[in-house]
């Protein structure tokens, strides 16, 4: 048999006569009349000099020849198929810009580099990354998404969608030299006695003289709730960081944020077994028919890349 007689066409055509068991049938399947069927398989078994099809006025039954020619068609067309999307995907580069807003400290400790990466496999792609501590109005701003560390409640749901990127938590931490000096809580009331440094993020009142922390405990699942108060406080969350790294009191804060020194000891957890589960990676965006394919492969580039909560403490 000469292969190199056949043809992509010709593979089709003989499948489809197999699978519909009539020239009829074949026909339909390639919305084409009966007559073409019957002379383009006259022609494809002349060129390979072999009878694919035995036919007669009542049935069709295929010849071991045509087995094997439909054996390897089904193959051989599966792989044209395979080949035509991967070189679809290739010739379909991202193009144009993704406007995105995320949260400061998140922002340029783990998704600046996410997105480099992702534009580097990209080239002709823009990626726009707009730094803040308030979200904005994204549909109204012309943003495609926000990478935001809480769950946003949005006046009308139906009007957004969300997807967890990733697990984090807000864990309580404290220098080795505060703890030395005032000893470690016991107990989550214990630290009603403590310094501890509030992060007074989002426009909360500034007369406000506590916080009210919310934990959890890991195993069990119970809440304990107290309030705290201290001598310093900061609408930034790298100002308490830096307060607690000098030894100024206890504080709430994300793993991702403070994992380095977590595990080089110059911070130690407090109350290990409790944490606020309250700040989770959300991906938010406003609600559109169909979302762009920059956008969501994109976003499933971040999922894939903290899916596994880089953040977290080996164990």
């Amino acid at each position: 048999m000469n292969s190199l007689a056949l043809e992509r066409g010709d593979l089709a055509l003989a499948l489809a006569i197999r699978e519909h068991g009539s020239l009829a049938g074949a026909a339909g399947a390639l919305d084409v009349v009966p007559s073409v069927v019957t002379k383009r398989l006259g022609a494809l078994e002349a060129r390979l000099g072999q009878r694919l099809f035995d036919r007669t006025t009542r049935r069709l039954s295929v010849t071991a020849e045509g087995e094997a020619v439909c054996r390897h068609a089904k193959q051989l067309l599966e792989g044209f198929a395979a080949l035509e999307g991967e070189l679809g995907e290739r010739q379909n580069e991202l193009t144009g810009a993704v406007r995105l807003a995320a949260t400061f400290g998140f922002g340029r400790r783990w998704l600046g580099p996410a997105l480099a990466e992702f534009q580097a496999g990209h080239p002709a792609l823009r990626i726009e990354l707009q730094l803040t501590e308030r979200l904005p109005d994204l549909g109204a701003e012309g943003y495609d998404g926000a990478l935001w560390l809480w769950a946003v409640q949005q006046r009308h749901a139906s009007d957004w969608v969300s997807r967890r990127i990733a697990r984090n938590q807000r864990v309580l931490a404290a220098s080795p030299s505060y703890l030395a000096r005032r000893g470690t809580p016991a107990s989550v009331e214990a630290l009603a006695a403590h310094d501890c440094l509030v992060a007074r993020e989002n426009g909360e009142l500034h007369r406000q003289e506590y916080a009210l922390w919310s934990l959890r405990h890991g195993r069990d699942g119970s809440t304990a709730r107290v309030r705290v108060q201290g001598p310093l406080s900061s609408n930034s969350g790298e100002m308490v960081r830096d307060w607690c790294l000098a030894g100024h009191g206890i504080m709430l804060r994300s793993l991702w944020d403070i994992a380095p020194q977590l595990a080089s000891g110059t911070l130690v957890r407090v109350l290990p077994q409790y944490a606020m589960p309250d700040a989770d990676i959300h991906w938010i965006a406003p609600w559109r028919p169909k979302t762009p394919r920059r956008v969501r492969l994109l976003v499933d580039h971040l999922a894939e890349r903290f899916r596994g909560e880089p953040w977290k403490p080996a164990r």
